[in-house]
């Protein structure tokens, strides 16, 4: 298993209870309205999986929130509108996160998932391996493994979602410092909850030094005395399957050759 699925749910329960943990939330709930509000038509049965109850309760007050348990609470065909928010970065089996879902949605219903990919946090990756290999000459776990997009995308199709759709948007933060990014890490309920991680402190000079190095190799644009990091959210769209959603034509079967409509292109320009 990847997850500490108790320590992860102590941190999450913390970060609750601290009100910080809906910083990125905002944001990523922004952007799933924007694109709800890009499509014609109205969801009048929506779910919402999180870890997170609070925020997307607020929300989106209209739906019904479970826990991303790995047996999700989700009646099959009940829902036209699911809902994967924050937590699918943390699923020891995403795949079946995805079909779960999948499951719950009625004909033609939507799934939209919104996760950390890419390269969140990379330079602090870096700096935290080099720094305890420097120190200790070895490596711990330390930072959660994050999907690549394509990676990421590929999963809709394998979970038999249509009309699959990935994207990201990278959202930077300036940090004092490594220290006060741990702070908020831990504040989000997004620290180390790593089934393998390391189980007894890490020595200060492994920190130090990391600190040392982010504040070389990653300062901040607009303030070099500061850190600055990259935070990816990943974004997955895709529709239950219905006989009603267009379909890609057979190949072969265009009307048009591609070399004739370059040439109209290139005459228009």
């Amino acid at each position: 298993m990847l997850t500490d699925r108790i320590a992860l749910l102590r941190q999450r329960d913390r970060a609750n209870r601290s009100g910080h943990a809906d910083i990125l939330h905002r944001i990523a709930a922004d952007e799933i309205e924007d694109r709800l509000a890009e499509i014609n038509r109205s969801f009048t049965r929506p779910a919402i999986v999180t870890g997170f109850s609070d925020p997307w309760a607020a929300r989106f007050p209209q739906a019904r929130v479970v826990a991303d348990d790995p047996q999700l609470d989700l009646a099959p065909g009940a829902h036209d509108l699911v809902v994967h928010a924050m937590a699918l970065h943390w699923a020891d089996d995403p795949v079946g996160q995805i079909v779960q879902c999948a499951r719950a949605l009625r004909e033609d219903g939507l799934f939209i998932a919104v996760c950390f990919g890419g390269q969140t946090l990379s330079g602090m990756r870096a700096a935290l391996a080099q720094a305890e290999a420097e120190i200790t000459g070895g490596l711990s776990p330390r930072v959660l493994p994050m999907g690549e997009i394509r990676d990421m995308g590929a999963l809709l199709a394998r979970a038999g979602l249509a009309l699959p759709v990935a994207d990201l948007l990278s959202q930077p933060a300036s940090y004092r410092d490594l220290l006060h990014l741990a702070r908020d890490l831990r504040a989000m309920g997004e620290g180390n909850a790593l089934a393998a991680r390391l189980r007894r402190p890490t020595r200060a000079a492994v920190f130090a030094r990391a600190a040392a190095i982010m504040a070389e190799h990653h300062p901040d644009r607009d303030d070099p005395s500061r850190i600055g990091v990259t935070f990816d959210l990943v974004f997955l769209t895709g529709w239950s399957p219905s006989d009603t959603q267009p379909k890609p034509l057979r190949p072969g079967s265009a009307q048009t050759h591609l070399a004739d409509a370059l040439n109209e292109i290139r005459k228009k320009t």
